[in-house]
């Protein structure tokens, strides 16, 4: 099943599927905090909480942010 998001009032279909509980992660980057790239590969063996915030500087996250 395809997923659709709206951006700039136009329909996106998103690429890919979304993870089911339990499902490995496979591995992917991330800007961290000092701007530097992170990898999940980085934190092999660990216990980790995945806490994705979007960047507030542009209309729709400023919004999404608000609302959640």
């Amino acid at each position: 099943m395809a997923h659709q998001v709206t951006l700039q009032g136009n329909a996106v279909t998103l690429a890919g599927n979304f993870p089911t509980v339990g499902q490995k992660a496979a591995d992917f980057s991330l800007v961290g905090k000092d701007l530097n790239d992170v990898s999940l590969a980085q934190f092999a063996g660990k216990r980790k909480v995945l806490n994705i915030f979007p960047s507030v500087d542009t209309g729709v996250c400023a919004a999404s942010v608000r609302q959640f």
